[in-house]
């Protein structure tokens, strides 16, 4: 049994307990966490909560006691890394599309963290045991830049940048349709879905919590726009559902859009393009840029024509 203790931030304020544990707590399922209140193995500020719904107040400290499963092992293994960028401190990553970036349920092997612990002797353990030098995460269809922190001191202050947005992460996406507006900013509040637990979706209540994202226009082509985003927070699936959310999903999204198939995708046309940090101990700031993949560069080429 493996024990939590979660101090409730402003964020989560007004959010269902339930809802608030599948989000948090990795890995588990809604009906796990039912399993949990079930077995009162979840306490609010010491006592067992009145129903799952409860909605959650700032300073809530949560107890949870979760069932033993079977752990999830990352092991190296020599898979090819494109790096961009290397010291002794961090390493910068151009993830390919198709990689998942740490094991999981179904994903026990072939991923970006199995091929870290195969190139570098040292990464930061500030993440679960299954996630070593993790700062942030691509989805599996999303190519392009991610950093690694090879200490916890790095992967510390790197964190902190995403978070008070200091760092700066910039994606290009083909979407569907023409897009009315040459820029706009996309703010609305994001949620796991109640239909579909493995999805992200809008909240109708502005409850959840804040996602913001910016875009612009790069190209219009026959049918579709290039289009580059600009995260100012960084939700799961954020840039996806946003961008269906306004009635143009990213082209070749397999859950929040629409299958194409005389274009023959493997996924989204999503790629983290651009990425800036300041160097959390030379106190330099960096700023790297990923170029399109030819799946992509194929693709934007043939809607051009």
């Amino acid at each position: 049994m493996k024990k939590y203790e979660i101090k409730v931030t402003s964020e989560h304020k007004n959010e269902r307990l339930d809802v608030f544990l599948c989000e948090t707590l990795e890995n588990i399922s809604r009906s796990q966490v039912k399993n949990l209140f079930k077995n009162n193995l979840i306490l609010l500020n010491g006592k067992l909560p009145q129903k799952a719904g409860i909605l959650l107040k700032e300073t809530d400290i949560l107890e949870v006691n979760t069932l033993d499963k079977k752990p999830l092992n990352a092991v190296a293994e020599p898979l090819p890394l494109n790096i961009i960028y290397e010291d002794e401190y961090l390493a910068v990553i151009n993830k390919p599309q198709g990689m998942v970036v740490h094991p999981a349920v179904g994903h026990h092997s072939g991923t970006l963290v199995n091929a870290l612990l195969y190139h570098f002797k040292s990464l930061s353990t500030n993440s679960e045991s299954i996630r070593p030098g993790i700062v942030h995460r691509l989805d599996k269809d999303t190519s392009g830049l991610l950093v690694i922190a090879k200490n916890n001191i790095v992967h510390e202050s790197l964190s902190k940048q995403i978070k008070e947005k200091s760092a700066k992460r910039i994606y290009r996406a083909i979407v569907s349709g023409i897009l009315k507006e040459e820029t706009g900013t996309i703010n609305k509040n994001l949620e796991r879905s109640k239909l579909n637990r493995k999805k992200i979706a809008v909240t109708q209540d502005n409850k959840g919590r804040t996602a913001i994202t910016h875009y612009k226009v790069l190209e219009y082509l026959k049918g579709f726009t290039y289009v580059e985003f600009v995260l100012e927070t960084g939700r799961t699936h954020q840039i996806r559902v946003h961008s269906n959310y306004i009635g143009h999903p990213v082209l070749g999204d397999k859950e929040y859009g629409y299958n194409y198939k005389n274009l023959k995708l493997k996924g989204q046309l999503l790629h983290a393009y651009k990425l800036s940090f300041i160097h959390p101990i030379t106190k330099e700031s960096l700023t790297f840029t990923s170029e399109l993949p030819d799946y992509f560069v194929k693709i934007l080429n043939k809607l051009k024509n």
